[in-house]
C-alpha cells in the first residue's frame, strides 16, 4: 500500500508540473498591479478579489493600464465583465511614444462593446487608422458577446496574422503588420454621459503564452480574412477572386482619361502610394484624371486606401465610359473625397444639401454615418456594385449610403443634379451604362491612394 501510494503521488506531482510548464504563464497574479503602469487618463484601477477592476470617470481621456513589457508573437486570454453602458477594449501591440501624439496609446485594440451594435471581438486600431475589423457582416460573432456576464477572450497574434476569439466563436480574422511588437493594456474609455460615471468593467484569469504558438492555436471555422498589408492579396484574396490594381511600385494597367498612355507630369508613385500632385486646383487641368485601362467592371466590390492633405478635393469614379471628351473630369458616378472641414464644394450642391461631402455619391446622395481618420491618415474606402443594381459606399468600416441604379428614384435623383442634362439625352443615361472603368480624379490638390484591389460580384 505504501508503495502504491508513493507512486500516486509521484504521478500527480509529475502531472503537476507537466502542467506548469505548458508555457502558459499568468499575467496578472491576482493580488496587485505589480508589471503594469497607468497611461494617459486618470481613471481608477485597483484589485479586487483577484480581478483588475477600472472605473470610469467623467472629464478623463480614455485610460490604460499597461504592461511593463512588450510582447510580439502571443497568445493572450482572459475574461471581462463590463456594465453595459460602457465601452473598453484591451491593447495589444501598442506604443505610447512622446513624438505621437505627445504620448497617447496607440495601436491594435480588441473591441469590448456590450451595446446593440454587437462589436465585441473585433479589432480597432487606436488613433490611428480606425476599424480594421467590424462584425457588421458577422451576425455569428455578433451574439457571441454575453451582456452582464462575463465573457472570455482570445487573442492569437502570430506574426503578421492576428485572430480574435469570443467564447469560441472567431470574430476576428486579420492579415497585417503595421506594428509586430509592443504592451498589452486594459482600457477604461471616456465617458461623456454622467450617468455612466462611477461603472466598472473588470478583467479575471488573464494568461499569456509566448512559445510553440503555432501547435496551440484555435481550431475550428474562421470568419472571412480581411488583408491590411498595403498592396498585397493575400492567398484567401486571390481564392475570392479579388485583383491587385496597383502594385505600389509602377503605373501598370493605369492610363489618362481619353488617353493612350499615362500622364507624363503631375502623378507620381512614392513610399508604395499613387499620389496626384498639388496644382491650382482646377479639375483635371494639371496630369488630368487617370482610369485603369485594362477591364470595364459590370458588378463589383471595390476597396481602396486613401489620405488628403488640408484643403484636398478629389474622388473615386466608377461606370466611366469615356464616351466622350469634355472640359474636366470624365462622367462617371463618383465616391467623393474631400476635406469637408476646409473645402468650399463641402457646402455646394445643386438639389441635394451634403451631397458633395466626403464619401457622398457626388451631387446626388450625401454620405452618413461617417468615421473620418483625419488629414494625413490612411482611409479606407470601398464600393459595392451588385448584380441587381444596388450599390453601396462604405468609409472605414460603415456604410455610409445606398441606391439603385437605373430605378426611378436614382433617376430623379439625376434629373435634380448638375448631370440632369445627361439624365436622358445620351443613348446610355447617366450612370446606368452596363459596365465601365475606375477612375481616380485630380482635382489639383495632393491626395495619395493605394491598396487598389477589386473583384466582381456575382
Amino acid at each position: 500500500m505504501k508503495t502504491n501510494l508513493k507512486f500516486t503521488v509521484l504521478i500527480i506531482l509529475l502531472l503537476t508540473a507537466c502542467q506548469s510548464n505548458d508555457g502558459w504563464r499568468e499575467l496578472f497574479d491576482g493580488k496587485d498591479l505589480t508589471g503594469f503602469k497607468q497611461l494617459n487618463g486618470e481613471a481608477p484601477f485597483r484589485v479586487e478579489e483577484g480581478c483588475i477592476v477600472g472605473t470610469s470617470v467623467m472629464n478623463q481621456p480614455n485610460s490604460f493600464l499597461a504592461t511593463e513589457m512588450d510582447y510580439g508573437d502571443f497568445i493572450l486570454e482572459f475574461e471581462s465583465l463590463c456594465d453595459p453602458s460602457l465601452n473598453s477594449g484591451v491593447q495589444f501591440r501598442s506604443e505610447s511614444r512622446p513624438d505621437y501624439l505627445n504620448g497617447r496609446v496607440y495601436g491594435y485594440q480588441c473591441e469590448i462593446d456590450p451595446s446593440d451594435r454587437k462589436w465585441s471581438g473585433g479589432i480597432y486600431d487606436e488613433a490611428r487608422r480606425g476599424w480594421l475589423v467590424t462584425l457588421a457582416d458577422h451576425l455569428t460573432g455578433g451574439m457571441a458577446y454575453k451582456k452582464n456576464d462575463w465573457n472570455k477572450f482570445r487573442i492569437e497574434a502570430i506574426g503578421d496574422t492576428i485572430r480574435i476569439w469570443l467564447n469560441g466563436v472567431n470574430t476576428a480574422n486579420l492579415y497585417d503588420n503595421e506594428t509586430l511588437s509592443g504592451f498589452i493594456a486594459f482600457q477604461v474609455h471616456q465617458i461623456g454621459n454622467p450617468e455612466q460615471e462611477g461603472k466598472e468593467i473588470k478583467w479575471r484569469n488573464i494568461r499569456i503564452k509566448t512559445e510553440n504558438l503555432e501547435s496551440e492555436r484555435m481550431q475550428g471555422h474562421l470568419m472571412q480574412e480581411v488583408n491590411r498589408i498595403p498592396n498585397t492579396l493575400s492567398d484567401e484574396e486571390k481564392a475570392d477572386g479579388w485583383k491587385l490594381l496597383f502594385d505600389g511600385q509602377t503605373t501598370a494597367g493605369w492610363r489618362g482619361a481619353h488617353k493612350d498612355a499615362f500622364p507624363e507630369f503631375g502623378w507620381k508613385i512614392e513610399d508604395g502610394a499613387l499620389t496626384v500632385s498639388k496644382s491650382d486646383g482646377g479639375e483635371a487641368a494639371n496630369g488630368g484624371d487617370i482610369v485603369y485601362g485594362n477591364e470595364l467592371f459590370p458588378a463589383f466590390e471595390l476597396t481602396l486606401e486613401f489620405k488628403i492633405t488640408e484643403g484636398a478635393n478629389s474622388g473615386i469614379k466608377y461606370f466611366v465610359t469615356e464616351q466622350e471628351k469634355q472640359k474636366g473630369s470624365a462622367y462617371g458616378l463618383e465616391y467623393q473625397i474631400l476635406d469637408d472641414s476646409r473645402h468650399p464644394d463641402a457646402k455646394l450642391y445643386t438639389s441635394f444639401p451634403g451631397s458633395r461631402t466626403l464619401a457622398s455619391l457626388y451631387d446626388l446622395i450625401k454620405a452618413e454615418h461617417k468615421r473620418f481618420n483625419g488629414i494625413g491618415n490612411w482611409n479606407q474606402a470601398v464600393i459595392k456594385v451588385y448584380p441587381n443594381n444596388h450599390v453601396e459606399h462604405w468609409m472605414n468600416g460603415f456604410k455610409n449610403l445606398e441606391f439603385e441604379r437605373g430605378s426611378d428614384a436614382f433617376r430623379n435623383l439625376v434629373k435634380g443634379s448638375k448631370y440632369a442634362d445627361k439624365a436622358y439625352n445620351d443613348p446610355i443615361p447617366f450612370g446606368e451604362a452596363p459596365e465601365g472603368r475606375i477612375l481616380l480624379q485630380d482635382h489639383g490638390d495632393e491626395v495619395s491612394f493605394r491598396s487598389i484591389k477589386i473583384r466582381e460580384l456575382k
